[in-house]
């Protein structure tokens, strides 16, 4: 793969919280390199390791590390992504290409500061910051939020402190820990991206470990983590560049549950 191609690739990966979520700019699609190559397939490396391969020549990251995965269904998504670009090459029409790249060549490397930045979303989880009105808004917070909070304390004995308003408040140390506890059991740094990610576009650790250990439909996730602003909505309408963000956040939330379904 070219050198042109690696950097492209590797450009917009990460949006600041380890995630792929960039949109692409029309001014840019003239820059974006030509497609090379004809057949897209996946090799077995070794046992239940795949590597992407673009005319049986494998595929590299940015870092030059092979792009493998430990899920035939993830390696066949992905080369999916490589086979449906069209005369050009556009990494921002290939989310799951980006988010392997920043696992594979940045989350590897960072596991355990990773892992950290996950439990420190908890302390400041959004399902235990309430509003104090009206009370349509309370009641849907409750209706959705509650059962992941007693799923937390029921499945991991970690009880988190419910409060109105934005002020900060702390969290058990206890729970923390144990949540953390939790997460060191996760050895790939694909999931763990994927973790990282949902965290950040839910602002919700209590999400992301409730999607790691299949408590939740991805739906109803994104559903709870949308609480506020479905209600805004609905009172006053939908902003269109709202809406355009919001859908390319559920595009990178889709690859990341895609991942969790797969790896977990």
């Amino acid at each position: 793969m070219s050198e042109e191609l690696n950097d492209i690739l590797s450009a917009g990966e990460a949006n600041g919280q380890g995630g792929p979520t960039r949109v692409a700019e029309p001014s840019r699609e003239s820059q974006l390199p030509k497609r090379f190559y004809k057949d897209v397939s996946v090799l077995l490396e070794d046992e239940n390791r795949f590597t992407l391969a673009l005319d049986d020549k494998p595929v590299r990251t940015p870092g030059r590390m092979p792009l493998a995965v430990d899920s035939k269904p993830i390696a066949d998504a992905t080369a999916a992504e490589w086979s449906a670009q069209g005369e050009r090459i556009d990494p921002m029409t290939m989310p799951l290409t980006r988010l392997l790249n920043t696992a594979i060549d940045g989350v590897a490397n960072e596991a355990q500061a990773v892992k950290e930045d996950i439990v420190r979303y908890a302390g400041t989880d959004l399902l235990c910051y309430r509003a104090t009105g009206p009370e349509g808004l309370i009641a849907r917070q409750r209706a959705l939020w509650d059962p992941l909070l007693e799923w937390a304390q029921t499945f991991h004995n970690a009880p988190l402190t419910i409060a109105e308003g934005i002020a900060p408040i702390s969290q058990p140390k206890g729970s923390i820990l144990l949540l953390g506890a939790r997460l060191d059991r996760v050895k790939s740094p694909v999931l763990l991206t994927a973790l990282h990610l949902i965290t950040s576009l839910t602002g919700s650790a209590v999400i992301a470990f409730a999607l790691l250990d299949d408590a939740v439909s991805g739906e109803a996730a994104w559903t709870a983590a949308h609480v506020d602003e479905d209600w805004n909505i609905e009172e006053w309408g939908e902003d269109e560049e709202a809406k355009a963000r919001r859908d390319l956040r559920w595009r990178d939330m889709e690859t990341a549950l895609f991942v969790v379904e797969n790896l977990r």
